[in-house]
C-alpha cells in the first residue's frame, strides 16, 4: 500500500523567555464555554508567571504560576480571591515538565507531567469562559494592566509544544509576526544554562540555581562561603586553645580549605596542647599459636583516614604512640638468621623492626638503647626468650612512620610460649604552622613562594602586627590578573584583585588602629561567586563577581610576602601563620636565608595575655605563650579551672601569707613609713572564700597592717557571719553582720567581699547580696600579712575578734583568694618557694566539693607535719626541757611503728607469693582467660619480682 519507510517527527520549536519582562501573547476564541491549554516548560527558578488571562463576561481572571517549585492556579474577581489550587513539586529542576489546564464553566482541572495521581480537579463559584488573549510568561507593561498583575516576577526559562483549544501553536508564524505578538523572546532555541554542571560547590556542597546564578548549600559539609570553600573548624587543637577553649572533643580540619574533610579528636589543653586520635583496638590482646606460616596479624582503623592523619602529623611539632609488647618465650628477633619474628607497619607501608623507645636506624628496643636489657647479649628483653613474663614497652616517635596501622606476631607456637600487645592512641603535640612567623625589618625585604595558577578559589589567612601606618602584606601578579592584600592606612585593609573582569577591591575599615603592635587576623577569599575580606572579628565584607565573567586566576609570578615585585610599599612588622588554600607556608625557613627578614616574632603576651584569668600571669615562649597560675586560686592552661583547692584546718592551725618582710622603724623614721609602704596600700580588694564548720566562734580570715589597721572575717557565737574593718587606727572598727541563719551548720558556704573605698558589697551563697558603707576610712595602709585560721602574732584587735581567735578555726576552707593572691594554693603547692608559714594540722582535702556528711572523710592526701615554707622556730630552747618526756615517748612510738610495719610487709610478701603460685597453676589450666586475667597475671608476676628488691634491707 501507500507507505514510506521513515517517520517524520513533528517540528518542535522552543522559545526562551530571557528576562522577567519577556512575554508571549496568543489569541484565543472569546466566549467559548470550554478552555483547554497545554504546554511544556523548563526553568531553574522557583517562582514565575506561566499563563494569565481575563475571563470573558466577567471582570475577573486567572493566573497560572510557579511558586516554590509547584504549579498553582489562582482565580480572582473584584473583591474576592478564590483559594489557590496547586499540583506537582520540585518543578524548577531544569527538566521539561508538561502542564494541562482545562476549564468548563465552573469546573477546572490541572494536570502536571501526565501524573493523574497528583492531578487536581475542583468546582468553583466563578463561571469560566474563554477570553480573547492569553499571556504566556508575563504581560505587556502598559499602565495598570490588571490582567496579569501579580506579586511575583515574570517567567525565565523555556516553553514548547504550546496548544490552545487542542490546536498546536505554530511558532514559525509567531516569529514572523503573523500570529500573536511577543517581547524579549528567543525563538527556536532553549537558552537555559545548567549552572551546576560542572558543580562548583566544593567539599560535597549541594548545588542549586536560578536563571542567572547558582547557589551552594553547605549544610553538614564542615565548610562555609559562597562555594563551601572555607573551613568552619580550626586546623589543630593549638588553634582552639588560643581561642580560649578548654579540653574536650573538637573537629579539626588538618588541611584547611584543601580536599580533606574534618574529623573528631580529643584536645587535651595543658601547658602543651595534645591532640589524641583513637583507633579501634586499645585493649591488651593475648596471642598464642602463631608462627611464620600462620602469623597473627592485626589491623588498626583510626577515627580519621590515613590522608587526614598524615596532614595532622605533618602539622604537629611532635607525635608519638605507645606500643607495649609483653612476652613469655616469644622473641622479636631470631638471632640465628637475623630475621624479625614480629614487626609493625606504619604510614609508609614498610616493615619496621624497631620498637617503642628506639629509633628507626637500629633494630633495637628501648632497653637496648639504654643498656638495661635483662640479658646483655640481646637488644630487647623479649629476645632473652625466658619462661617468664617480661616486656618491651615505649613510645614510637618518628613522625614519618606514624601511625601504626598493622602488627604481625609469629613466635608464640612453642610450648609455654605466649605474647600480648597493646597499642595506645596517636598523640600529637603543638602546631608548627600556627606559630610559624617572620619579622620584616626593611621596606625592601620580602619572601617569595610558588605562585597560584589556574585556581577557581583562593583563600589567604594570616596574623600580623605592626607599628607602621601602611604596607603590602602579599602580592601575586600575572600578565593581567593579580591579587594584593595591604594595610592601606592605620585602620584600613584592602584586598584588591583582577581575574580578567577588571580591577576590584574589598575594603574593611576598623574603628581602632591596626598598627598598635597587637596581633590582628586577616582572611581573604576569592571564588567564582564573590570575594570577601575579614579582619579580626569585624563584619566580613563581600564583592559579588559578574555572573558570566572570567573565573580562573592566571598568575605567573612568584607570591611575594611582606613586599612587592617593585620593592615599593613594603611591610614593616611581623606576619605569622600564613596559610594559602589551606597549605601552611614556612616563613621561618625562608627568613633564615633572606636578608632583612628574621625568623620568629616575639611579644605574644601583648595580644594573648587576656586569656590568662584569675590572676594568672602570661609568660612568653618562643612559639606562643603560657599562663603561670602559681599565684592564682585556679589552675589549667588559662588559670580557669581547678578552683576548689581546699584544706582541712585542725584546732589551732594557721596559714600565714606575708605580703612584705617586717622592717623596724626608729621613732625618727616613722614619718616615712607611709611612703615606704605605698605599694602595699589598697583602696579596693576582692575576697572570695568558702568554708564548712560546726564550731563557733571561729576566726576565718584576718589581714593585718603595719599601722594597726586590719580586716577580720569571723563567725560569731550565734553562727552569724561578721566582717570587721578597721581602716583608721584611732577609731573603732566598722562591723557588718549577716543575720540569715547559723552558718556553722556543717554545710559549705560561699562568701564574696568587694570593697571600693568606702563602698562594701557582700555576697553570701551566690544569692544573698548586701551593701554597706564604711566610716573608718577608705584606704587599707601598709598591709602586712593574711592569716587563715588562728592569729598567732601579737595583734591589737577588738574583743569580738579576740573571742573568735581563742578557738581559731576548725573545719574546711576552700577557694580562698585575696585579689590575685591564692594563699591555700600557695601553701599546698608552692610552700617551699613562697612567703608563707603553716602551723598546726593543715591537710589538703576535697572538703570544698563534698557534702557535709562526707567532708571529714577526705582529709587524707597532702599532709604537712607542722610547717611549709619558712620555719618559725618560736622558742625552742625554752620548750626543750619540757619536751624531754614527749621525745622519749615519741622514740618508743617510732620503734613500735617500725616493728608493726616489718610484720605487715612480711605478711604481704607471703600472700603475694601464695597468689602468684596459685595463678601459675590456674594459668596452665585455662589458657584462654579474658583480658582482665592477663592483666592480673602480668601484674602479679611483676609484683612478685619487685618484692625481692623492694623489701631487701
Amino acid at each position: 500500500g501507500n507507505i514510506s519507510f521513515l517517520c517524520l517527527e513533528p517540528q518542535v520549536i522552543p522559545v526562551t523567555f530571557l528576562s522577567s519582562r519577556s512575554y508571549l501573547a496568543l489569541p484565543g476564541t472569546s466566549g467559548q464555554e470550554e478552555i483547554s491549554i497545554s504546554f511544556q516548560f523548563r526553568t531553574w527558578n522557583k517562582e514565575g508567571l506561566l499563563l494569565s488571562s481575563k475571563v470573558h463576561r466577567s471582570s475577573g481572571g486567572f493566573l497560572l504560576y510557579l511558586s516554590d517549585g509547584k504549579v498553582k492556579i489562582n482565580l480572582h474577581k473584584p473583591g474576592k480571591t478564590l483559594s489557590d489550587i496547586s499540583a506537582g513539586a520540585g518543578l524548577n529542576n531544569g527538566q521539561w515538565h508538561s502542564v494541562l489546564f482545562s476549564a468548563k464553566r465552573n469546573r477546572i482541572s490541572l494536570i502536571v507531567d501526565n501524573d493523574m495521581t497528583s492531578s487536581v480537579h475542583a468546582s468553583i463559584s466563578l463561571q469560566i469562559y474563554s477570553a480573547d488573549t492569553f499571556y504566556f510568561g508575563g504581560c505587556p507593561n502598559i499602565g495598570n494592566n490588571s490582567e496579569c498583575k501579580s506579586s511575583f516576577g515574570g517567567f525565565q526559562g523555556c516553553m514548547r509544544l504550546i496548544s490552545i483549544g487542542n490546536k498546536a501553536v505554530d511558532m514559525n508564524s509567531v516569529q514572523k509576526n503573523i500570529f500573536g505578538n511577543f517581547s524579549d523572546l528567543q525563538i527556536d532555541l532553549c537558552g537555559i544554562i545548567d549552572r551546576c554542571l560542572p558543580n562548583y560547590c566544593e567539599h560535597g556542597g549541594e548545588c542549586s540555581q536560578t536563571w542567572n546564578s547558582f547557589y551552594c548549600n553547605c549544610t553538614n559539609t564542615g565548610y562555609k562561603g559562597a562555594t563551601c570553600h572555607y573551613p568552619i573548624y580550626e586546623q589543630s587543637c593549638e588553634a582552639y586553645k588560643h581561642r580560649g577553649n578548654t579540653s574536650g572533643f573538637y573537629n579539626i580540619d588538618s588541611d584547611g580549605s584543601g580536599p580533606l574533610g574534618p574529623f573528631l579528636v580529643y584536645c587535651n589543653m595543658t601547658d602543651a596542647t595534645w591532640t589524641i586520635i583513637q583507633h579501634n583496638n586499645t585493649n591488651l590482646t593475648r596471642v598464642k599459636s602463631a608462627n611464620r606460616e600462620n602469623p597473627h596479624t592485626v589491623f588498626f582503623k583510626y577515627s580519621a583516614s590515613l590522608d587526614q592523619l598524615h596532614a595532622a602529623i605533618n602539622h604537629a611539632e611532635h607525635c608519638e604512640q605507645e606500643l607495649a609488647y609483653h612476652c613469655k618465650k616469644s622473641r622479636l628477633l631470631d638471632k640465628t638468621d637475623g630475621l624479625p619474628l614480629s614487626w609493625w607497619i606504619g604510614r609508609t607501608n614498610e616493615t619496621q623492626t624497631y620498637w617503642g623507645g628506639s629509633s628507626p636506624t637500629v633494630q633495637k628496643c628501648a632497653c637496648g638503647i639504654e643498656g638495661s636489657c635483662i640479658d646483655s647479649q640481646h637488644y630487647c628483653n623479649c629476645d632473652a626468650d625466658r619462661n617468664e613474663w617480661t616486656n618491651d614497652t615505649g613510645f614510637l616517635s618518628y613522625k614519618e612512620h606514624l601511625p601504626v596501622t598493622e602488627i604481625v606476631i609469629t613466635d608464640t607456637d612453642r610450648p609455654n610460649s605466649e605474647a600480648a600487645y597493646r597499642l595506645g592512641p596517636l598523640l600529637c603535640r603543638g602546631d608548627r604552622a600556627f606559630w610559624n612567623s617572620a619579622s620584616f625589618n626593611t621596606e625592601t625585604s620580602y619572601l617569595h613562594f610558588p605562585t597560584l595558577h589556574g585556581e577557581l578559589s583562593a583563600d589567604v589567612s594570616f596574623f600580623f602586627k605592626t607599628t607602621a601606618s601602611s604596607g603590602v602584606f602579599l602580592e601575586n601578579l600575572g600578565i593581567q590578573d593579580f591579587i594584593r592584600i595591604e594595610l592601606y592606612s592605620p585602620s584600613e585593609v584592602i584586598f584588591s584583585f583582577d581575574v580578567g573582569n577588571g580591577p576590584s577591591e574589598v575594603t574593611v575599615q576598623s574603628l581602632t588602629s591596626l598598627n598598635d603592635n597587637q596581633w590582628h587576623y586577616v582572611k581573604a577569599e576569592r571564588n567564582i561567586k564573590d570575594a570577601s575580606l575579614q579582619v579580626d572579628q569585624l563584619p566580613q565584607k563581600f564583592h559579588a563577581a559578574p555572573p558570566d565573567g572570567h573565573i580562573r586566576l592566571q598568575l605567573n609570578s612568584q607570591l611575594f610576602v611582606g613586599g612587592t615585585a617593585s620593592r615599593q610599599k613594603g611591610f614593616l612588622g611581623c606576619i605569622r601563620s600564613l596559610q594559602l588554600n589551606g597549605m601552611a607556608l614556612d616563613l621561618e625557613e625562608r627568613a633564615k636565608i633572606t636578608p632583612g627578614v628574621e625568623p620568629g616574632c616575639p611579644g605574644h603576651c601583648s595580644s594573648y595575655g587576656n586569656l590568662c584569668h584569675n590572676g594568672g600571669k602570661c609568660r612568653e615562649k618562643y612559639n606562643g605563650f603560657s599562663c603561670d597560675c602559681s599565684f592564682s586560686a585556679y589552675a589549667g592552661p588559662f588559670c580557669k579551672k581547678g578552683k576548689h583547692i581546699s584544706a582541712y584546718f585542725g584546732t589551732g592551725s594557721s596559714v600565714i601569707y606575708n605580703f612584705q618582710e617586717y622592717y623596724t622603724f626608729t621613732k625618727n623614721s616613722s614619718s616615712h613609713a607611709s611612703s615606704f609602704y605605698a605599694d602595699m596600700t589598697l583602696s579596693r580588694e576582692t575576697i572570695t572564700l568558702a568554708f564548712r564548720t560546726t564550731r563557733t566562734p571561729s576566726q576565718l580570715l584576718y589581714v593585718s597592717s603595719f599601722y594597726k589597721e586590719y580586716l577580720s572575717v569571723i563567725l560569731t557565737r550565734n553562727g552569724d557571719l561578721q566582717i570587721r574593718y578597721k581602716l583608721d587606727s584611732h577609731q573603732d572598727p566598722d562591723v557588718f553582720t549577716t543575720n540569715f541563719k547559723s552558718m556553722a551548720d556543717g554545710q559549705l558556704h560561699h562568701v564574696k567581699i568587694d570593697r571600693e573605698e568606702e563602698m562594701l558589697l557582700v555576697e553570701v551563697n551566690q544569692n544573698e547580696r548586701m551593701k554597706f558603707i564604711l566610716s573608718s576610712g577608705t584606704e587599707f595602709n601598709a598591709i602586712k600579712s593574711l592569716i587563715l585560721g588562728k592569729i598567732l602574732e601579737n595583734s591589737d584587735v577588738d574583743e569580738e575578734t579576740m573571742k573568735a581567735n581563742s578557738q581559731g578555726f576548725t573545719g574546711c576552707l576552700s577557694s580562698v583568694q585575696f585579689n590575685h593572691i591564692a594563699p591555700l594554693k600557695t601553701a599546698l603547692h608552692h610552700g617551699s618557694s613562697a612567703p608563707i608559714i603553716v602551723k598546726g594540722r593543715f591537710t589538703e582535702s576535697s572538703c570544698g566539693t563534698l557534702t557535709g556528711a562526707d567532708s571529714t572523710l577526705s582529709e587524707t592526701t597532702h599532709s604537712f607535719a607542722d610547717h611549709s615554707g619558712p620555719i618559725d622556730e618560736g622558742e625552742p630552747l625554752n620548750n626543750a626541757s619540757r619536751n624531754d618526756s614527749a621525745i622519749i615517748g615519741g622514740v618508743i612510738a617510732v620503734v613500735i611503728f617500725i616493728v608493726l610495719c616489718i610484720t605487715a610487709i612480711a605478711i604481704r610478701i607471703y600472700k603475694k607469693k601464695s597468689i602468684y603460685s596459685k595463678n601459675e597453676t590456674k594459668g596452665s589450666e585455662n589458657e584462654d582467660s579474658a583480658e582482665s586475667a592477663l592483666k592480673r597475671e602480668l601484674s602479679t608476676q611483676n609484683t612478685a619480682s619487685e618484692n625481692q628488691k623492694e623489701y631487701f634491707f
